[in-house]
């Protein structure tokens, strides 16, 4: 039997397995893992539009032992609610994207690549893509140094709130830190004039003002998880993908690069539903608390939907039709922010020095299965 469920650590090109499911299973019963997994474009869009496929709890009745604090941060995030409660979120989430200042991100690469930089080498992941998308946020928000300094130096600790499962020391290092995030942050936001704005929605539906002061403050900081997260990861893919296929002449083409990487090689490779009712996908029912596993990866190289799906093509003109971001109401709200982060930071590195060579033959991948990050990136910058 084939395993949809696989640590992206422990295969050297998942794409393989990918095209082979699209030719043979687009929407595949995993006996082993009891959950259904789809591969193809049309069918991924179709589950991803379906109100009768929900967003996960990821932590029922508490099993986990998160704190107040960190429950309340866990149960707000827009990305991990459903109906109405994302409903909600997303207008909060949607008011504090409007809030954010635009910061001049040239001047914060070059720090950082000269921090880090020995011999005109440096690991790109972890001197930039880990650091820079979480700098550019705060500096965004105007956090000050202290309290940007705690985020900054937690944020491997704050991601972790999100994983399906977590050691009892990834718990307590959460609940540990949880007080204090949630106060330097509601702190912050306290500083902007989005009160009314808030209240506004407060009214519209019914709900006392703490808890839409909650909703605000945990979606922030599910914007720096993001950040950390699939943001490192577009600025490490992009990256490879630049280099090999020598796209880097001109800002147009880095965005059009960045672009096609999130379709060809995106970070984020798969999300998961599960059924609120009983549906059919093609000719496959989906019964009522069946897990389903949307292989995004997949979808955004099927060749019914791209041409050449196989191959790298800034020319491509639906390539911005990939799933990375997600579709419909759970579509990612960093989006265009992430685009545009990706495209100057590369822009910058090309534009900069001219001769970037990758020094590793072989790219090692985080332990994960929902995400292809590199851990580290060698390259040389002349």
């Amino acid at each position: 039997m084939i395993s949809s469920l696989f640590l992206q650590s422990d295969v050297s090109d998942p794409y393989l397995i990918y095209e082979n499911m699209l030719n043979q299973n687009p929407v595949y019963w995993d006996e082993t893992s009891k959950i259904w997994a789809i591969y193809s474009y049309k069918y991924s869009v179709e589950v991803l539009k379906n109100t009768k496929a929900h967003v996960p709890d990821i932590n029922p009745d508490n099993v986990q032992k998160l704190n107040t604090t960190s429950l309340d941060i866990l149960k707000n995030l827009t990305r991990l609610s459903n109906g109405i409660d994302h409903e909600i979120a997303r207008e909060i989430a949607t008011i504090l994207f409007s809030k954010m200042k635009s910061i001049e991100i040239r001047p914060i690469i070059a720090t950082l690549i000269q921090n880090d930089l020995v011999e005109n080498k440096i690991d790109w992941v972890n001197s930039v893509s880990k650091k820079l998308p979480i700098l550019i946020l705060l500096k965004s928000f105007d956090f000050d140094a202290n309290d940007s300094d705690f985020i900054s130096k937690k944020i491997e600790t704050i991601v972790r709130i999100i994983l399906p499962k977590k050691t009892i020391e990834e718990v307590n290092a959460i609940n540990k830190i949880s007080e204090d995030l949630f106060f330097i942050i509601k702190k912050q936001l306290s500083t902007f004039t989005f009160e009314s704005l808030l209240f506004s929605i407060a009214q519209k539906h019914k709900m006392a003002s703490d808890q839409v002061i909650k909703i605000a403050v945990s979606n922030l900081i599910g914007l720096f998880i993001q950040s950390y997260d699939a943001g490192r990861g577009i600025l490490s893919n992009s990256l490879l993908q630049i280099i090999q296929n020598k796209t880097f002449s001109n800002k147009v083409t880095i965005e059009k690069s960045v672009i096609e990487t999130l379709r060809f090689d995106p970070p984020i490779h798969n999300t998961r539903r599960i059924a609120t009712e009983d549906f059919s996908i093609g000719e496959s029912l989906i019964k009522k608390n069946d897990l389903i596993l949307i292989v995004l990866a997949s979808a955004n190289r099927d060749s019914e939907k791209f041409e050449n799906a196989m191959t790298f093509d800034i020319g491509r003109n639906n390539n911005n039709e990939h799933l990375t971001f997600g579709i419909g109401g759970h579509m990612c709200l960093a989006k265009y922010f992430s685009i545009q982060l990706a495209t100057e930071t590369l822009w910058f590195l090309f534009d900069e020095y001219k001769t970037i060579t990758i020094l590793e033959n072989n790219i090692p991948y985080e332990s994960m299965i929902n995400a292809r990050l590199p851990k580290s990136i060698w390259i040389s910058i002349l």
